[in-house]
């Protein structure tokens, strides 16, 4: 993720409408790992209090995670709702084709109650231009080409992971994706600041690159009925 590695109807309910609303909200807490965390308690973690978690499965169509499997597996023995993420390549192969190649390596749903959809990393190159030399038009229809092909493959939307700053500069701060795609937005700071366009609220914020667990922070916007309805579908 953000170290230089989104909403639905239904989801409505967990909107924030007024600061009543916000304090009877816990905002469970999560983590997002990678395989720069190869071995994660997730018992500890869990006592810790996270109670949902993403973890990286795929980058292109060339990579999988070695840790991936032992994660998701141990994350799925502690109880914690969890989902598979997918780190863009946008330069390298179609949206379409890295969704297929992210569903057949662990990134595929159930409505389980314990599967988050999978979600979409995509923001700043780790090796060349900020995006990846795609216009925003360009960038917009290779994002459109992952999320129609994920909801193809899973009936489900995938949850679209960026900054705002990222966003705006390579899509054109397009708001195509806010009906259908729940964000995760990545802002390290006490406040979550503005997000792109269209997106009223985040539905999961990153809010800091460590803490006393492994990997980075996350929230749920929203209470444990409202993180368990979208992993039910």
């Amino acid at each position: 993720m953000v170290k230089s590695l989104a909403p639905l109807a239904l989801l409505a309910a967990v909107a924030v409408a007024t600061p009543v609303e916000l304090a009877k909200r816990s905002d469970p807490l999560g983590i997002d790992v990678s395989g720069y965390q190869p071995s994660v308690d997730w018992s500890t973690v869990k006592s810790n209090g996270v109670t949902w978690a993403y973890i990286k499965a795929t980058e292109g169509t060339t990579y999988t995670s070695p840790s991936f499997s032992s994660q998701y597996d141990g994350a799925t023995k502690a109880g914690i709702i969890r989902g598979a993420y997918h780190f863009a390549h946008p330069d390298s192969s179609t949206g379409a084709a890295q969704a297929d190649y992210f569903v057949k390596n662990g990134g595929g749903w159930s409505g389980d109650g314990l599967t988050l959809p999978g979600a979409l990393d995509i923001e700043y190159n780790p090796s060349g231009a900020t995006c990846y030399g795609l216009s925003a038009s360009a960038m917009v229809s290779w994002v459109k080409s992952f999320s129609d092909e994920y909801h193809s493959k899973t009936s489900r939307y995938p949850v679209i992971y960026t900054t705002t700053d990222w966003w705006t500069q390579c899509t054109g701060n397009s708001a195509s994706f806010a009906t259908n795609n729940p964000l995760w937005i990545a802002r390290y700071s006490s406040s979550i600041g503005t997000l792109p366009a269209g997106w009223d609220y985040a539905t999961f914020w990153q809010y800091a690159d460590s803490g006393s667990n492994p990997g980075d922070a996350d929230k749920f916007n929203g209470d444990a009925a409202g993180l368990k309805k979208i992993a039910t579908g």
